[in-house]
């Protein structure tokens, strides 16, 4: 299967890979940490999903998506720090004052799991952030150290994945995800 890491500019695109099975449903579509907390547990239903078309028409559009052989298989959040709740975040530290993106979700499709498209979605990821001027980016996976991670909290990935991406450890987090601390993986891109 060929793999292509693409901006995440087509609506369609992002729901076939986030958007919640039921469209009234009122989870997932990964806006937890893009918007404020009122915001996000105020919208339900077809608004969730408005709220992610808008995301999509803006610059920057709010992540990554993998296509493989043209079917949206994968999805990546990234988006400068400053614009989502990481900037305010208490568990997640701050290491320094430059203005990182974070990298916080990164999710495969049922059926295209094993073939290497989170280490190709971390690696479009950042492609995407050093072409729009990022400095530095930034994730916050869980160190499982070798440990089996339950599906529905993998969304974070594992220290290993993000080393193998040429991260480095920056510093600990106060967050625990599937009873394991949560690391800040950097890697520096200037």
């Amino acid at each position: 299967m060929g793999i292509e890491v693409r901006p995440a500019t087509v609506f369609e695109d992002v729901a076939a890979v986030v958007g919640p099975k039921k469209p009234t449903s009122n989870v997932c579509f990964c806006l937890s940490y893009r918007i404020g907390s009122k915001e996000n547990n105020a919208l339900r239903g077809p608004e969730r999903a408005e709220r992610v078309r808008e995301l999509c028409a803006q610059e920057p559009p709010p992540g990554v998506i993998a296509y493989g052989d043209g079917e949206p298989v994968g999805w990546a959040a990234v988006h400068p720090r400053a614009e989502t709740s990481f900037a305010r975040n208490r568990l997640i530290p701050h290491v320094d004052d430059l203005d990182v993106w974070s990298l916080w979700c990164i999710r495969v499709r049922p059926g295209h799991r094993g073939q290497g498209l989170t280490h190709a979605l971390i690696d479009g990821a950042v492609a995407h952030a050093r072409a729009s001027g990022a400095p530095a980016i930034e994730g916050y996976p869980v160190d499982n150290q070798g440990e089996k991670v339950d599906l529905t909290m993998a969304y974070v990935s594992t220290r290993r994945a993000f080393e193998k991406a040429g991260f480095r450890k920056a510093a600990d987090t106060g967050s625990v995800l599937n009873g394991f601390p949560r690391v800040l993986m950097r890697l520096d891109l200037r």
